[in-house]
């Protein structure tokens, strides 16, 4: 690990100053960005020091409905928190099904949104990689990749975004908020992440010493409480990175559905929003002819990107298992497993 500057500022605004320096990285709980420095991955020359600035630690609920979370607000606390899990619960499920306990108690939101691809090549300073040193090539193509994107990649890289929460986060509509030396901004989830394209070390829209100083889910994302879940396929059962995984919320009017919302993880750099499958599950039966055709439609577009043509399959079907679980209902209880596929359907639902 590379010597650097500690530097803990007192508010976000001296965060701000402090991080626009080059070379500047901001710190929270760690638990990506240290693994990246031992390993000689990144190396900031001055770490910002975020944890105890005031006011980012907060799950508030809005005067228009909304509920906001703080930056800083751990994963475990956010998952279950109740009045946040009852408006929100596949956004609990996914959090539960990511990580360790002990990992989940030290993570934080704006920790999990900036997470890193978990790509071997990425990890691997012997192996080019265009996202970690640009213009140097990309091993994955042509490497071991069967747990590659199958959608939205480019020639110059081939990585996917590793985070659960940021999944139904996209399926929801969430806003992240910003904060930098031109004020704060709001941008929508769907915006924040950008496609490889030719410039794959560029990840997001954040410019030099930016900060998310929360995300806001919108008060009618609520209104999906009573059908969303998350479903997850992992190489094991707990401890892993999804293979592929489906965030699905559904408004159902006497067996028709009237709205839905569906993104997927583990299949592009981003956390994937599927709007053709979206639209063709309004004014559909919630059946599983419907749920088929949207899983067709979802992965439409989708293209292996070397030995990973299972995933599009397996995508498929996921899909299909996600909203029909959607369909039975939102469960009374959280899963023993959650967002496994091992999990049984819902016994009892809530809301409703």
């Amino acid at each position: 690990m590379n010597r650097f500057d500690y530097i803990r500022p007192k508010n976000v605004a001296e965060a701000v100053a402090a991080a626009s320096e080059p070379g500047s990285a901001y710190l929270a709980a760690g638990t990506n960005l240290l693994d990246l420095m031992k390993g000689g991955v990144s190396r900031p020359e001055r770490l910002v020091d975020v944890t105890h600035l005031p006011g980012l630690d907060r799950i508030e609920t809005l005067a228009d409905g909304a509920m906001r979370i703080g930056a800083l607000v751990k994963n475990s606390e956010l998952a279950y928190d109740e009045a946040f899990s009852a408006r929100f619960p596949a956004v609990a499920e996914a959090l539960l099904s990511g990580a360790s306990a002990q990992l989940r108690n030290a993570a934080t939101v704006g920790g999990n949104l900036l997470q890193r691809t978990r790509c071997a090549y990425f990890y691997d300073t012997a192996s080019a990689c265009n996202k970690r040193a640009p213009g140097s090539g990309c091993d994955a193509i042509g490497g071991e990749n069967h747990g590659h994107a199958v959608l939205g990649w480019s020639e110059h890289c081939i990585a996917t975004h590793p985070s659960d929460f940021c999944v139904p986060l996209t399926a929801l509509g969430a806003i992240v908020k910003i904060e930098g030396k031109d004020g704060r901004r709001d941008v929508p989830i769907t915006d924040f992440y950008l496609l490889p394209g030719d410039t794959p070390d560029r990840e997001n829209v954040l410019s030099p010493g930016e900060m998310i100083v929360g995300v806001r889910l919108p008060a009618e994302a609520a209104g999906f409480a009573a059908n969303q879940r998350y479903l997850k396929v992992r190489e094991r059962t707990s401890y892993a990175f999804a293979v592929v995984s489906a965030a699905a919320a559904l408004r159902i009017e006497d067996g028709t559905i009237a709205e839905a919302r569906l993104a997927l993880g583990g299949v592009a750099a981003r956390p994937w929003r599927a709007i053709e499958a979206e639209a063709a599950l309004a004014g559909a039966p919630a059946s599983r002819a419907s749920f088929e055709k949207a899983a067709e439609a979802a992965f439409a577009d989708a293209r292996p990107s070397g030995d990973n043509a299972y995933k599009i399959a397996l995508g498929k079907r996921i899909v299909t298992r996600a909203l029909a679980m959607a369909a039975s209902g939102t469960p009374e209880v959280m899963p023993a497993l959650p967002a496994s596929p091992f999990a049984p359907l819902s016994e009892g639902v809530i809301h409703v």
